[in-house]
C-alpha cells in the first residue's frame, strides 16, 4: 500500500520575502536620515519591526545587508543600449546610469556602499564591468575600433561615480562629454 505524500506548502512571497523588503526599506531610510556610520543592526531591526536575529541570520551584519541592498538597488534592471555605434551606446548607457543613481536614496546608498568597498571589487562594479564588456565586444564584432573595457570604466564610470560620491550630483549631459573624451583618448594616433 502506498501513501501519497504532499510536499509542504511553500508561500511564494511569504514571510521571508516580506522581511527582506521591510528590512531593506528600513536600512535605506536610516542611511538617508542618519548616514551610514550611525546605522546598526538593532536600529534597522527596530525600524523594520523585526528581530535583530532575523537580520543577523540572513545577512550576518549590517555590512552584509548593505552590500546586498546596494547591489539590488543600484543595479538598474534594463537592457543595454543597442544602436549599432559604440559611442552612442556608451553615452546612452552612462546617461541611464546617471539618471538611475540620481534617484532619491540611490546616491546615499552608493556612498554607503563605497565606504564598505575596501580592496574587493563590489558587485556593483562587477556588474558595470560586465556591461562594458558586452558593449565593447559587441562593437568589436561589428568591426569598430574600440577603447578597452578598462578605459571605459576609468574614463566614463569612474568620473560619474566619483562625482556622485564626493560632489553635489551629476547631470546626464556629462555622459556625452565623457564619451567624447574617451574616444579622443582611445583613438589611434596617426603619424
Amino acid at each position: 500500500m502506498s501513501t501519497l505524500q504532499t510536499p509542504p506548502n511553500k508561500r511564494p512571497g511569504g514571510r521571508s520575502a516580506q522581511v527582506q523588503i521591510v528590512v531593506r526599506k528600513a536600512l535605506e531610510e536610516l542611511i538617508a536620515q542618519e548616514g551610514r556610520d550611525k546605522v546598526t543592526v538593532p536600529a534597522v531591526a527596530e525600524r523594520a519591526g523585526v528581530s535583530a536575529s532575523s537580520i543577523y541570520r540572513r545577512w550576518g551584519d549590517v555590512n552584509g545587508l548593505l552590500g546586498e541592498t546596494a547591489t539590488q538597488r543600484l543595479d538598474p534592471n534594463r537592457p543595454l543600449p543597442e544602436t549599432g555605434d559604440l559611442k552612442a551606446e556608451l553615452t546612452a548607457w552612462a546617461k541611464e546610469l546617471i539618471t538611475h543613481l540620481n534617484k532619491p536614496g540611490n546616491a546615499s546608498m552608493l556612498k554607503a556602499a563605497a565606504a564598505l568597498a575596501g580592496s574587493e571589487e563590489t558587485n556593483c562594479l562587477k556588474n558595470r564591468r560586465n556591461e562594458a564588456t558586452v558593449l565593447v565586444k559587441r562593437a568589436q564584432a561589428r568591426g569598430e575600433t574600440t577603447p578597452t573595457v578598462q578605459q571605459v570604466l576609468d574614463h566614463m564610470m569612474a568620473p560619474i561615480i566619483y562625482r556622485l560620491i564626493f560632489g553635489a550630483g551629476v547631470q546626464p549631459a556629462l555622459a556625452e562629454q565623457l564619451s567624447d573624451e574617451l574616444f579622443v583618448l582611445a583613438s589611434p594616433v596617426s603619424k
